[in-house]
């Protein structure tokens, strides 16, 4: 029995979205950038997913900026808020995405900008009091990136009290909705953000394609220089059968969220029970087992296993066909480990073995019964 419980590095397309991705590469290879009939079949394509998209989130199609995903996304709007919009300082966390941790040490060393980072909980919780005080010093122009939901413990954030606070104390905010978009609704005509990020393949859509959403008249300017794509934003012939591919899987996500969140939200609290019988000491990362403060597709949890046993536990998941993971799958390759449960770990479980089992509609009861046997067996 093979059970896929990563959703969070990566989602399973949907059987819909291979067919409007395969009809795409068979009926339109065409430059959108070419003036003939396809070039403009190819361009009419990825202008409809554009408006597809925003009409998803209620932003104006010309705030939609198709990129290769996250962090392309991050990076662009990170470096164009230094650039474009003479940022001095970055407001961040220290539990963010290395997408964002990692661009702002970059923006430290060549541009000398000031970071500062908001206090968090040993749960993770982002501390809005030390942010505002944070805010207060208005000296510097600053940009606000703190993430939607957190990737690894699954913690949302509040973005209209965030937003409220930038807008307060006239600083811009990014949020990386990368875990969020697809997953929980956005108005952007309402919602006090002025930049997101978002990727396609966490919500069942195809790898190498995402976008930025950024609000009309904030100034920001091209970050890939060529062409004249994406209205001169980024530059690069657009990947037509991807974009038309996300759009789709945003439609489906959207369409079917009331009833998908519901199912995914009972089978993360069938987990939860499984786990804590199997478990009475288990610990939960961050605020993973609050329905309410945390998404509902996402499980992180510290398992009280002998160190000596603990160092064959991926083996063991894996040979018996479970795939989950430690962390985030961008930190697979490192031996540091997770640096967001680095700022969490309490000394009583610091050296227990820590999962991240992430769901979605495709997962069943079935399969968590399974994860549990064989963890019994362990």
């Amino acid at each position: 029995m093979n059970i896929y419980f990563d959703n969070a590095a990566t989602t399973p397309l949907r059987k819909e979205v291979i067919m409007a991705i395969s009809d795409v590469m068979e009926d339109c290879f065409g430059n959108p950038s070419s003036t003939h009939s396809y070039g403009r079949k190819a361009k009419a394509y990825v202008e409809t997913a554009r408006k597809l998209i925003a009409k998803q989130i209620n932003a104006a199609p010309n705030e939609i900026i198709f990129t290769s995903g996250g962090t392309e996304s991050d990076n662009m709007i990170l470096h164009c808020a230094v650039k474009d919009l003479a940022v001095k300082r970055i407001i961040s966390s220290k539990i963010e995405h290395h997408a964002i941790l990692h661009a702002m040490e970059a923006l430290e060393q060549l541009f000398g900008i000031e970071i500062a980072y908001v206090k968090t909980d040993n749960k993770g919780v982002i501390d809005l009091g030390d942010l505002e005080l944070l805010l207060k010093d208005e000296k510097k122009k600053t940009l606000v990136s703190l993430m939607h939901v957190n990737n690894e413990i699954g913690n949302v954030l509040d973005l209209q009290k965030v937003g409220d606070l930038c807008n307060e104390h006239k600083a811009f905010f990014h949020t990386d909705a990368v875990q969020g978009i697809g997953h929980f609704t956005f108005n952007m005509g309402t919602l006090p953000v002025d930049f997101l990020s978002a990727a396609a393949h966490k919500f069942h859509g195809p790898k190498g394609v995402g976008f930025s959403f950024v609000r009309q008249k904030t100034g920001l300017q091209p970050f890939i220089y060529g062409g004249a794509q994406e209205r001169g934003m980024r530059a690069g012939t657009e990947s037509v059968h991807n974009i038309v591919g996300m759009s789709k899987a945003l439609e489906l996500a959207y369409e079917n969220l009331d009833f998908e969140r519901q199912k995914v939200l009972e089978l993360k609290t069938y987990f939860i029970d499984q786990i804590i019988n199997l478990y009475p000491e288990v610990k939960f990362n961050g605020m993973c087992n609050d329905p309410s403060k945390s998404t509902y597709t996402l499980v992180n949890v510290a398992l009280p296993i002998p160190d000596e046993k603990a160092l064959m536990l991926d083996f063991h998941l894996d040979l018996n066909g479970i795939a989950c993971s430690k962390g985030s799958a961008c930190q697979s390759g490192s031996q540091s480990g997770s640096h967001v449960l680095k700022c969490l770990r309490s000394e009583d479980h610091e050296n227990w073995p820590s999962l991240r089992f992430s769901f979605s509609i495709l997962n069943s009861k079935k399969e968590v019964d399974h994860l549990i046997n064989v963890l019994k067996d362990f």
